[in-house]
């Protein structure tokens, strides 16, 4: 249910030519001109554009709390919202993996949360989306990705390729064998016996995945790759269609998909901690270099907000560059022109924070509340 009319005062708020003092409208969903006669005093708070989150796989931990054990999605997906919500998020691409790993990364667990999710959404008021991440060696499960998303109308397709072939081509046991095995429910021996296969299919991959690529392009589904590392990688996935590079692992990766016009996605867990915990390129250092299209929350959603400030703490951008990064960069890369500003005719997405402790206190998408806490939820329901 959507807000009634109301327009929102005393505030600060982010406009698309930077931060100003209010008035700002709601009716119906909708950014609006038009003034209502209830009125909300925000005063002391900051009014920004409700993020957009266009990579997040923090949804794993409400959907199976322990190794092995998998709850049913449609228990964990509102939990996973109410993290969402808590954090500023207004719209979400929840990253489901269709992966060899199995598990709840199996395309049997990624088709079973895509059902529920298509059950779950009317009574969510997040904007909850659904991006796959094909892993490109797992050749038997290309069919059954085509068909999700054609079954559930899936926008977004990610390609990356986790088998560890240095390894495998050694002949070496690779690292953490045994913990995959367990999550995936196999025994290491059966474990190691898919890997092995699976890399032996090196040959047959890059034809099989330019005829999948070019299916889903027809099908207007947008493509992209995920750790790119060499200038290499960047050309191979553009050449195939994927316009979107998702954490390169190198400066020359995110420089090559800029150059080609392509847009670069950052996790912001990597720019809160200043650095990658893989030992990656850092998102600071590409944001600072003009590089980053995009911040998404990876596999941590309360950094999404945090990274925008510690881009103005650190003096690398001002709030309304910073904060683009995760409002309008990621609207725009996905095809949302609905939302990412404060403008009216766009979606009533808005993320009220503190500016003294930086909490997010409300959080509302598409005209309906999906948090509210605090001084701020005493003020809109005075």
């Amino acid at each position: 249910m959507n807000l009634p009319a109301l327009t929102l005062t005393g505030a600060e708020f982010l406009w698309p030519d930077g931060p100003g003092p209010g008035p700002l409208s709601l009716r119906d969903g909708l950014i609006t001109d038009d003034p209502a006669p209830r009125r909300v005093d925000l005063s002391g708070f900051l009014v920004l554009p409700g993020m957009v989150d266009a990579h997040g796989d923090g949804f794993e931990h409400h959907l199976a709390p322990r190794r092995g054990a998998l709850a049913e999605p449609a228990l964990g997906l509102p939990a996973a919202e109410a993290e969402l919500a808590a954090s500023g998020i207004s719209t979400a691409m929840l990253a489901q993996f269709v992966s060899w790993e199995g598990g709840m990364r199996g395309p049997e667990f990624a088709a079973r949360m895509l059902s529920a999710l298509d059950h779950a959404r009317d009574g969510l008021a997040t904007d909850l989306r659904v991006q796959l991440r094909l892993e490109t060696a797992f050749l038997d499960a290309y069919p059954a990705l085509e068909e999700m998303v054609a079954r559930h109308r899936v926008g977004y397709v990610v390609f990356n390729d986790h088998v560890p072939h240095a390894a495998l081509a050694a002949d070496k046991r690779p690292p953490r064998l045994t913990g995959q095995a367990l999550k995936a429910g196999r025994s290491p021996e059966a474990h190691l016996a898919l890997l092995q296969r699976l890399h032996g299919n090196a040959a047959e991959v890059p034809a099989a995945l330019d005829a999948l690529a070019a299916r889903l392009t027809a099908q207007g589904v947008r493509l992209g790759s995920h750790d790119d590392t060499t200038a290499g990688d960047r050309h191979a996935a553009h050449a195939r269609g994927a316009r979107i590079a998702e954490f390169p692992e190198t400066v020359a990766a995110a420089e090559t998909a800029r150059e080609m016009g392509d847009a670069v996605v950052m996790g912001a867990p990597n720019l809160v901690r200043d650095g990658s915990h893989k030992g990656n390129a850092g998102a600071r250092e590409m944001v600072a270099a003009g590089l980053v299209t995009a911040l998404a929350s990876d596999y941590h959603p309360p950094s999404l907000a945090r990274a925008a400030f510690a881009l103005v703490d650190a003096g690398i951008c001002d709030l309304a560059a910073a904060w683009s990064l995760v409002s309008r960069g990621p609207a725009r890369m996905l095809g949302l022109d609905d939302r990412g500003e404060l403008r009216p005719g766009l979606r009533a997405d808005l993320t009220v924070i503190d500016p003294a402790t930086r909490r997010v206190t409300a959080t509302i998408s598409g005209g309906r509340v999906s948090y509210l806490s605090g001084e701020a939820a005493a003020r809109f329901l005075g």
